[in-house]
């Protein structure tokens, strides 16, 4: 009942965070909602023990990725910043929701044309060792995660190599 409590909780804080990082004006502030945004999903990451996963989470997203964000933004012209004004229009409000239903009926479309939903309520209730999770995420096999891990961390290298080139006077 407790576990249930503390997600409920961590739910609310995500679903919170993330409405009013993706709502504000401010660009510091939705920095900010991010960083709650991603300590939410480590404190459910270490409610299921997956402490790991957590602390991943935390140094490598909450940390790295918000201080990227960070220093992006303090790359961007204050007088940009200063004369930024977004008003919503009706048209951009309509276009939003018809691209977000299309995305969900694309997702409900892939769901159940591979029946994933029938493979997921028939699994066996186990958990997944932490030796499993480490071998899938630095495997080179198939099915393992290295490579796409190296081209993020590449292509997060060039985002920040572009924001320095655009920033600079010259």
């Amino acid at each position: 009942m407790a576990n249930l409590i503390v997600f409920a909780i961590l739910a609310v804080v995500i679903l919170g965070s993330a409405i009013m990082c993706v709502t504000t004006k401010r660009i510091m502030r939705a920095a900010t909602y991010l960083l709650f945004v991603l300590f939410g999903i480590a404190g459910i990451y270490f409610l299921l023990d997956y402490t790991f996963l957590g602390a991943a989470q935390i140094s490598v997203y909450a940390g790295g990725v918000t201080m990227v964000y960070i220093f992006a933004i303090q790359l961007v012209n204050k007088r940009t910043l200063q004369g930024l004004v977004e008003r919503m229009k009706g048209s951009r409000v309509i276009y939003g929701v018809l691209l977000t239903l299309i995305g969900f009926a694309t997702v409900v479309v892939v769901f159940l044309k591979n029946q994933f939903i029938d493979i997921f309520a028939n699994m066996p209730d186990q958990e997944v060792s932490m030796n499993v999770v480490g071998n899938s995420l630095l495997s080179a096999d198939r099915n393992g995660y290295v490579l796409p891990f190296e081209f993020i961390s590449v292509f997060l290298l060039a985002c920040i190599i572009g924001g320095i080139v655009i920033s600079r006077k010259e």
